[in-house]
Order: structure tokens, then C-alpha cells, then sequence
């Protein structure tokens, strides 16, 4: 067991801080035999196992889920997140690695409208779930030492100050969207696979940073903006994904001849036919997710007034009880 000072004082590590080297060496060893079996063997490949493998998709989704348990296991009953928040947050983590590591990448490859869900997946449906689990804070504690100091120094707290502002933060998650649907960029983000990891690590980051803004479920502060104008957000983003979709739904020619370039997935749906269900998806989902955003923020708000006001009453009557006492 490690010793570490406190005020020039030693003491003892606890166990769970000290006791992760052989859970990191099993992490390294199955990404390593996965790493082997997809470039050799791929056809031994089962199809929720990844098509092509990505060192770093799988060590964010491994080390995010064992620093997740790593940090819950030790945790007051009281700091713990409910359950449903420890699902949600597992289930989102899951989603994000489904949809980029099984063969379903593969799908989305050779079909837009595959390829649309699979980034609604990416920067709606799955960021949503992980900041809806609440869980930063409990990733936070089971972390390394170092990286736990890395996420609380000034240049990254900087930085999130900016990217987290309400407008930035609406332009990137919507911005984002745009550049990457600008036919000639994604013609070519999705032939260089370096473009194409970028494509999907911004998805993936930028939808963790919006979400966990706009469903922080604490007050403002310590929350860096009010219930309204995350609400406010939330609803916001809607309106340009709607218009996308609209232009990319009714647009009479083929905006992304990559598609057919590469061979279609289902030859029997041709270009046109997949470019409108993809312009559907781009369409109506997110609208959905900006709604329910807004309804789980108008939520954490009730709940926040209500406690208020039964702390509220709480103080009333304790202090008509002490005038009671007191006589006075």
C-alpha cells in the first residue's frame, strides 16, 4: 500500500486509490488481443466486436467505466448518483462504443441514413445519456491522481469556461453539425480516416460538453448558467437541425456521391431514397432530443423551487418554535 504525506504527515493510501494495476494490465491485454484479432483474424469477428479497431475509443470507453466504478465504490451513500443516473450514464458509454466499434461502423460506412443515426448516437442520444448520468464528478474521484490535477488546472478550466459560454456552445453543437455535412469535406472526411477520427471524436466531445451543460442538474451557481437559459438552449439548437434536415430531405440531387462511390449497403435504396430518410434523421430525432432536454431542465427547476420552498417553511417553523421557547 502506497504512503503518501498530508501536511508532513505520512499516511496510507487507500486501497481502491493504489489497487488498479492489474485491472489497467487486463484493459491493455484485451485491447491488445482485440487490436490482433481484427487486423488478422476478422473473420473470427463476431458483429458486436469491432470492425476496425481504435485504440483510443476503446481505452476512453474501458478507463471512463472502470474510473466510473472505481469512484462509486467508495462514495458516501449520499454523494452516491441514484441508480437510474448510474444506468443512464453506463447505458450512453455503451451506445457511443456500439455505433463505433462493432460491425454497425462498418454499416454506417455504406450507407447515409446508417451514417446519420450512427452520428445522432454519437452527439445526441449517448452524451445525453452520460451527462444525464451525472457521473463527472464520480469519473473524477476514481481518476489517477495526476489526471485528477490535469482536469482541475487553470488552462482547463479556461478552456471550458470558453467552450461552455451559452452562444459558443450553441454554435459549436450546431456548427459542427453543418462543416461536417458540407458535401465536398465530407466526401473527404470520410475517404482519410485521420478526418474521420476527427469527425467522430468532435461528435463525441462536443455533444458530452453541450449536454452536461444543459443538464447540470444543480443551480446556478455552482451550475455555470441558469435552469432558463439552459431551457433556453436546449430549444434553440432545434431550429437550425430542423432546417438541415429540410434541405438535405427535399434536395432533388445527390449531395454525397461517396456513398456510391463505396458500394451501398442496400443496393435496393438508391442514392436519393438514402439521402431523404438521412435529411429525416437529421431532422426529426435531434428536435426530439432538444425537447426532452427542455422538459428534464423544467424538472430540475420544480424540484429546485419545491426544495426551496419546503427549506423555506422549514425555517419558519423552527423559528416560530424558538420565539415559542424563548418568549420572544
Amino acid at each position: 500500500m502506497a504512503v503518501v504525506g498530508n501536511g508532513g504527515a505520512l499516511t496510507a493510501a487507500p486501497a481502491w486509490r493504489t489497487g488498479g494495476a492489474p485491472v489497467y494490465a487486463a484493459i491493455l491485454a484485451l485491447g491488445a488481443l482485440l487490436w490482433w484479432l481484427s487486423a488478422d483474424h476478422p473473420a473470427l469477428m463476431p458483429a458486436w466486436a469491432p470492425w476496425e479497431f481504435s485504440p483510443t475509443v476503446y481505452l476512453a470507453t474501458a478507463l471512463a467505466l472502470f474510473w466510473f466504478g472505481r469512484g462509486l465504490a467508495p462514495m458516501p451513500a449520499e454523494e452516491r448518483p441514484s441508480v437510474w443516473r448510474q444506468a443512464a450514464f453506463v447505458c450512453g458509454v455503451g451506445l457511443v462504443y456500439a455505433v463505433l466499434q462493432t460491425r454497425y461502423e462498418y454499416w454506417a460506412l455504406h450507407m447515409f441514413f446508417l451514417h446519420r443515426i450512427q452520428h445522432i448516437v454519437m452527439h445526441h442520444i449517448g452524451p445525453f445519456l452520460i451527462a444525464l448520468g451525472a457521473a463527472g464528478g464520480t469519473v473524477r474521484y476514481g481518476m489517477p491522481a495526476w489526471l485528477r490535477r490535469w482536469t482541475a488546472a487553470r488552462p482547463t478550466i479556461a478552456v471550458m469556461r470558453v467552450v461552455q459560454q451559452p452562444l459558443v456552445a450553441a454554435f459549436l453543437f450546431v456548427g459542427l453539425v453543418f462543416f461536417w455535412l458540407i458535401p465536398p469535406i465530407h466526401f473527404r472526411a470520410m475517404l482519410d480516416w485521420r478526418l474521420y477520427d476527427l469527425v467522430n471524436w468532435s461528435m463525441v466531445v462536443d455533444g458530452i460538453l453541450f449536454w452536461w451543460l444543459v443538464l447540470d442538474p444543480r443551480p446556478s451557481p455552482p451550475a455555470r448558467i441558469s435552469y432558463g437559459t439552459r431551457a433556453a438552449l436546449s430549444f434553440g439548437v432545434m431550429f437550425p437541425q430542423i432546417a438541415l434536415g429540410a434541405i438535405i430531405a427535399f434536395s432533388p440531387r445527390d449531395l454525397y456521391p461517396y456513398y456510391d462511390l463505396c458500394g451501398r449497403l442496400f443496393p435496393s435504396i438508391g442514392a436519393l431514397a438514402d439521402q431523404h430518410i438521412g435529411g429525416l434523421i437529421i431532422w426529426i430525432p435531434p428536435a426530439m432530443m432538444s425537447v426532452i432536454g427542455m422538459l428534464v431542465v423544467i424538472g430540475a427547476l420544480q424540484r429546485h423551487e419545491d426544495a426551496t420552498i419546503a427549506t423555506s417553511q422549514e425555517g419558519a417553523a423552527l423559528a416560530e418554535l424558538a420565539k415559542r421557547w424563548t418568549g420572544r
